[in-house]
């Protein structure tokens, strides 16, 4: 004979708010990760800068390994490499490059002043020029000191931040499957084979992105350096190393990079300039029509209107270093988004 149940079955009205209970659940929980993302904004994107430092440690040791050299003897050779290449560099041009950034910074001054000479023969740059001194940015000494300690502040902070991105990266580099076990894990049974495979895709696409970026910034600091060699430009190593080094912010970088070199042209005379200033032009114009097709063949491609809306989203979201790590943080958001929803989707190819 069956025993009663000694407990009675759950109502209706108590099933349904288990069920509700349930669907609101995981809301809650990605609220409450995305409320502490934003609160952690600065770390998570030093720890993302620091990610992408290992994998390009991992992409060089890579190789060294196919060959079949041990894990654990492969990454500190590389670093050694990196090392020697850094004191090497600095051997040969460092002296060079120093005293020419060290000139840079004295013929500014000189080149702003050429460019309000050069304002001042137009009626609309006598107009800006008047609505500039009626402004009086830094009439008050003390506004102009309070701004030279947030500066220094900051770039105390940035080298504290560029030590740590380094050992963070170091680590990562280190022991990789420690920490993607680590983070599959958190992830429910059913999903895990998903979070693996998004996580591979997630390094493959951010390690061939990283590596046509460093592509096109070799390209265009040498094609720089061409350019202004040719004209006669002062300051070329300097230029062509900044040139070089604001390719890796797209759009805004090479606009930045273009108004100093047309700058410091400038304070030469007119003539130096606008050939500077077609230099650029076309230094961009090779970069855009034969350097990225042919990187784009195998490095993560990114359409122009979404490489601009990462600029501007990241940089709100996230500061200086959002607009820095805008590109590699779209690259990141795509691959999400393809893997978790679009690969997903009824009638979606493998």
């Amino acid at each position: 004979m069956k025993e009663p149940d000694l407990l009675p079955p759950p109502s209706p009205s108590r099933q349904d708010g288990d069920r509700r209970g349930g669907r609101v659940g995981p809301w809650l929980l990605t609220l409450a990760g995305v409320a502490l993302a934003w609160v952690l904004a600065d770390v998570l994107m030093l720890v993302f800068a620091g990610l992408l430092f290992a994998l390009v440690l991992r992409a060089l040791a890579a190789p060294l390994e196919a060959r079949g050299l041990s894990p654990h003897l492969s990454l500190p050779l590389v670093l050694a490499a990196l090392v020697a290449l850094l004191v090497g560099s600095f051997w040969f041009v460092g002296a060079g490059a120093t005293e020419q950034l060290q000139a840079l910074r004295e013929t500014l001054p000189r080149a702003w002043a050429a460019f309000l000479q050069w304002m001042a023969e137009y009626p609309t740059g006598r107009w800006l020029q008047s609505l500039w001194e009626s402004a009086k940015p830094f009439e008050d000494w003390s506004r102009l000191a309070g701004l030279a300690t947030g500066t220094l502040n900051a770039a105390t902070g940035a080298v504290g931040a560029l030590v740590l991105l380094l050992v963070i990266g170091i680590y990562l580099a280190a022991d990789p499957d420690t920490y993607r076990r680590g983070l599959i894990t958190l992830v429910p049974p059913p999903r895990r084979a998903l979070a693996a495979r998004t996580l591979d895709a997630t390094g493959r696409d951010l390690s061939r992105w990283l590596l046509g970026q460093a592509v096109s910034m070799l390209v265009v600091g040498a094609l720089t350096g061409i350019g202004l060699a040719l004209i006669g430009s002062p300051l070329v190593l300097s230029l062509s190393l900044i040139a070089g080094l604001l390719e890796f912010v797209p759009y805004f970088g090479p606009i930045v990079s273009g108004v100093l070199i047309v700058g410091v042209a400038l304070a030469e005379g007119e003539g130096l300039a606008l050939q500077a200033l077609l230099v650029c032009v076309a230094v961009q114009q090779a970069e855009g029509y034969i350097v990225q097709p042919l990187v784009q063949r195998w490095a993560v491609r990114l359409p122009p209107v979404l490489g601009m809306c990462s600029v501007l989203v990241f940089g709100v979201l996230f500061g200086l270093p959002g607009v820095l790590l805008a590109m590699p943080l779209m690259v990141l958001t795509m691959t999400l988004v393809g893997e978790l929803y679009v690969r997903r989707l009824p009638g979606a190819s493998p």
